[in-house]
């Protein structure tokens, strides 16, 4: 009797739950939807043949590249505008993305591997995606405790390489990074289309004119 008792209390707590849980994720839900509708709206980003986003799916060295170039207009930097053309034997002229890999190596915005390959289909974890934003952005010179104290509020910090602290210390310094809820930056994850579009949404946010302070006495 008591089992059936636990049991039907059960059943009816769980719409409750669910509720709660549901409540819960909105906001995040919801912030990730403007995110999108802005970076599509600013044409950084567009939807798959599909007609949908698909936030979960992983990024790519190539598609990043071509959205780095898009957001920083890097083809427009002195150094972006040179015509030579870098020798990448796994990226050809019919490739989609050789004009904007082209661009990120002029502007050493993003590197080749030995052999000056660039491993177009290879997908980046967050913290090198971070990083490789930070270079367009610019990173910030910061010493080394003022990147430990910027990076300490999030308690999986010690994960983040070194070469990518100073970088990733730059975005959480300019509010342009998503956290989950336990504010870890998760910099060994997969970073998804989902992660880029709040990062660029961020940073259109912060190129937008800000309102002026009105002065006393007028």
């Amino acid at each position: 009797m008591r089992k059936l008792l636990g049991l039907v209390s059960l059943v009816l707590l769980l719409p409750n739950l669910t509720f709660s849980v549901a409540r819960a994720l909105e906001p995040r839900d919801s912030m990730q939807n403007e995110a999108i509708k802005q970076v599509i709206a600013a044409n950084l980003m567009t939807n798959s043949p599909d007609g949908n986003f698909h936030p979960e799916r992983m990024i790519n060295r190539a598609e990043l590249a071509a959205i780095l170039v898009k957001a920083f207009n890097l083809n427009q930097r002195e150094v972006g505008k040179q015509q030579d053309v870098r020798n990448v034997p796994d990226v050809p002229s019919s490739h989609w993305a050789f004009n904007d890999i082209q661009t990120v190596l002029r502007t050493d915005i993003m590197r080749g591997y030995r052999g000056n390959l660039f491993f177009p289909n290879q997908r980046v974890t967050r913290a090198e995606g971070l990083a490789i934003f930070a270079q367009a952005y610019g990173v910030f010179q910061f010493g080394d405790n003022t990147v430990n104290e910027i990076l300490a509020p999030h308690p999986d910090a010690g994960s983040i390489p070194v070469w990518a602290r100073r970088a990733i210390a730059t975005v959480v310094a300019e509010g342009f990074i998503n956290t989950d809820t336990e504010n870890n930056i998760s910099p060994l994850q997969p970073m998804t289309r989902g992660d880029m579009a709040y990062v660029l949404s961020q940073y259109l946010q912060r190129q937008q004119p800000q309102p002026q302070m009105p002065v006393v006495g007028e």
